[in-house]
């Protein structure tokens, strides 16, 4: 019997490892994307050695209605990974209301309706995960990030809770705590910057996406079977 996952953000870097990833352990995926029609046709085409079900839904998670329109095109479900996400850099001081919006909206708000609009199919079936893609800045917290580093404190939150309401319900939340990885997020850093962060990471290197999704892989695993309400930390050994 087919097991279905919604990947949200499935367009960007670590959203496409995690989708490979998951084909390959034979799963069949809901493609969340929003913009990047172009990346999910070419992801589509790329799966098509695996032996799934892929099915692209656009969804704008920034906006009120985009948990909605997303959650009325996913029928079986067997785990979300919580993937979305949208970056700002800059002083707290200058940040305006329209970018704390955004990032409550696309991390924590969204993220929250569509799991409740999701769960009561895997309330009915007594099995299913939930999977938060957070970050290193939700546990140690960013200057110049702060309310990214909010977003993603506040999605580490609700996984320690969540998790403990609904483990009596063979569901088990968990996260993933990504360090500094090889994806477009980092674009607007230069060389000499990049290089900066490598040396300041024990491993000596960023994360590339694969180290991201073969971590989700695990999660989702039976050999994981026994772990709920965690975060994993992906990050080289940069914070402890």
């Amino acid at each position: 019997m087919r097991k279905y996952v919604l990947i949200t953000g499935a367009s960007g870097g670590i959203g496409r490892a995690v989708a490979f990833e998951l084909a390959k352990d034979g799963y069949s995926l809901y493609l969340h994307y929003n913009q990047n029609v172009q990346s999910i046709r070419e992801l589509l085409d790329e799966l098509s050695i695996y032996d799934g079900e892929y099915i692209p839904i656009q969804a704008d998670l920034s906006k009120q209605d985009g948990y909605k329109k997303l959650s009325e095109n996913i029928f079986s479900i067997d785990a979300i990974i919580h993937n979305s996400g949208i970056s700002h850099y800059g002083l707290f001081v200058d940040t305006n209301l329209e970018v704390v919006e955004n990032l409550m909206a696309v991390h924590v708000t969204s993220p929250i309706m569509l799991t409740k609009e999701l769960l009561p199919k895997m309330i009915r079936q007594q099995s299913g995960n939930i999977l938060f893609i957070t970050s290193i800045w939700g546990q140690t917290g960013a200057a110049c990030e702060v309310i990214y580093s909010t977003v993603k404190g506040a999605q580490i939150s609700l996984v320690k809770s969540l998790s403990k309401e609904l483990a009596l319900n063979g569901i088990r939340v968990n996260g993933v705590a990504p360090g500094a990885v090889n994806t477009s997020m980092l674009a607007n850093f230069t060389d000499e910057e990049l290089d900066i962060i490598k040396e300041d990471i024990p491993m000596g290197r960023l994360a590339e996406p694969k180290d991201i999704a073969e971590s989700v892989s695990f999660l989702l695993s039976d050999k994981a079977g026994y772990i709920t309400g965690q975060i994993l930390s992906v990050n080289g050994g940069w914070y402890m």
